[in-house]
This record gives C-alpha cells, sequence and structure tokens, in this order.
C-alpha cells in the first residue's frame, strides 16, 4: 500500500513523521515545518485508514509497517535521518525499524505492544462513538492544551478516519515491539500509554526515556518548545 505523504521543506536529511489513531498527516502542522525550517525534509504519512490513505480491513501492525517502508522507499526516504512515531504511530514505526533504517528513533508517548484481539464488531462500534465524540466543540471542551487550529485538525482527521480499519487491527493478535537501545521515548507523565514499570524496564535495556510532567498526550500540543529542544539538530 502507497500512503499518502504530506510534506515540508528541501535538503538531504529526510525526517518521517507518523500520527496516533484517529489523527492524520496534518496533526504534525506546527512540528513539520519547523523542522524543516532546519533543513530537513520532512514526510508526515497518513496511516491506513487515516487522512486520505487507503483504508485496508486487513490491517495489523506489520501490514501498516510495510506501508510506511513501502512508501518510504517511493520518496527516496528508506534510512532518513530522523523517525517520529506519536502513539499508534510509535509502535508501527517500533515495527518497521529493521527495514526503514532511521538513524535516531523517537517514539512519543507509545505503547510497544498491543493487546488480545477483541470482536470487530463491537470494536468497530466503539471506534465509531470516538470519532463521531472527536468534534471541534468537545475537542476545545476537553483538552485545553489544544490551539483552536490543533481543535480544527484534529476534528477533521476524525471525520476522515476509517472505523472498520481500525476494528480489523483491534481484532488482530497481540504482539509486543520493544524499542531497541538508543532509542529516544519521550513520554507524558503521567501518562496512560507509557507506565512508570515499562518506562523502567526501558531504561535498563538502553532506551532513553525522557518524562515530561503535565504534559499531554500529544507532547508537542502542550508543550511544543521543551519537545522541539528534545529533537536532534
Amino acid at each position: 500500500m502507497e500512503l499518502q505523504v504530506r510534506e515540508w521543506g528541501e535538503g538531504e536529511r529526510a525526517v518521517i513523521l507518523l500520527h496516533g489513531m484517529m489523527g492524520s498527516s496534518e496533526s504534525w502542522w506546527r512540528v513539520g515545518p519547523a523542522l524543516a525550517a532546519l533543513g530537513n525534509r520532512v514526510l508526515a504519512m497518513d496511516l491506513p485508514g487515516h487522512g486520505h490513505s487507503p483504508r485496508d480491513l486487513s490491517l495489523t501492525v506489520e501490514r501498516a509497517a510495510a506501508a510506511v517502508v513501502a512508501t518510504a522507499g517511493l520518496h527516496d526516504a528508506l534510512k532518513p535521518s530522523l523517525a517520529i512515531g506519536h502513539s499508534f504511530g510509535g509502535l508501527v514505526l517500533t515495527a518497521a525499524l529493521s527495514e526503514l533504517q532511521p538513524m535516531k528513533a523517537i517514539l512519543v508517548d507509545s505503547p510497544l505492544s498491543t493487546p488480545p484481539g477483541t470482536d470487530p464488531t463491537l470494536a468497530h462500534e466503539q471506534y465509531e462513538l470516538g470519532r463521531r465524540a472527536r468534534n471541534y466543540e468537545e475537542l476545545r471542551r476537553t483538552r485545553p492544551h489544544y490551539s483552536d487550529k490543533d481543535a480544527r485538525v484534529e476534528a477533521a482527521a476524525a471525520q476522515q478516519f476509517d472505523a472498520e480499519t481500525a476494528a480489523a487491527l483491534s481484532s488482530a493478535a497481540s504482539g509486543s515491539w520493544p524499542a531497541p537501545a538508543g532509542t529516544l521515548v519521550i513520554r507524558a507523565r503521567p501518562s496512560n500509554f507509557v507506565s512508570d514499570e515499562d518506562a523502567n524496564a526501558m531504561r535498563q535495556r538502553g532506551v532513553i526515556v525522557h518524562d515530561v510532567p503535565g504534559a499531554s498526550h500529544a507532547v508537542w500540543c502542550s508543550h511544543f518548545d521543551e519537545f522541539m529542544d528534545l529533537l536532534p539538530r
């Protein structure tokens, strides 16, 4: 599968950005241009069933990772200087690392395993309810750290989100994709996705875990300057 790509900037150094569940490539609307201003060619991908990318009713983490690698190859972006994955995008990134081969990988508040498969009909209903509730007014009410544009961007992404693709993923077998040593994990604290126990276990394996106290799940939305300062130049 070839994924839809949003690009900023030019240059020899490629950067790949992968959004979280129910987001889109536009979720990086502030981060992408900032990285491009540093001389990078930034490629933000719409994952399967998100944004303008095709749906996939047999989606697994491995299939999403393969789509990322294939799309990077088509855009001459294999072995990028940097790859960043947020939440579900971070999980996909870890599954793609062996073939994508970025010089540096960063995971933003990302779980690194999936639970046992659930009933696809029930999962579809839950995702559809979540999609409908993710509108501009509700996002502004429940996420005070969002700017007006953040709320508009994420509400638009929810409208494009394909609940059946996500349900297929939720019904797939469980799996785990540990982050290799040297990976940087940027974690909100407290985090609903990376527990203190998981963070300590990663540190023992040589993963660099940086906590951002009080940050939102999308860390750059609430702590943009601190987030950008953590990225390699």
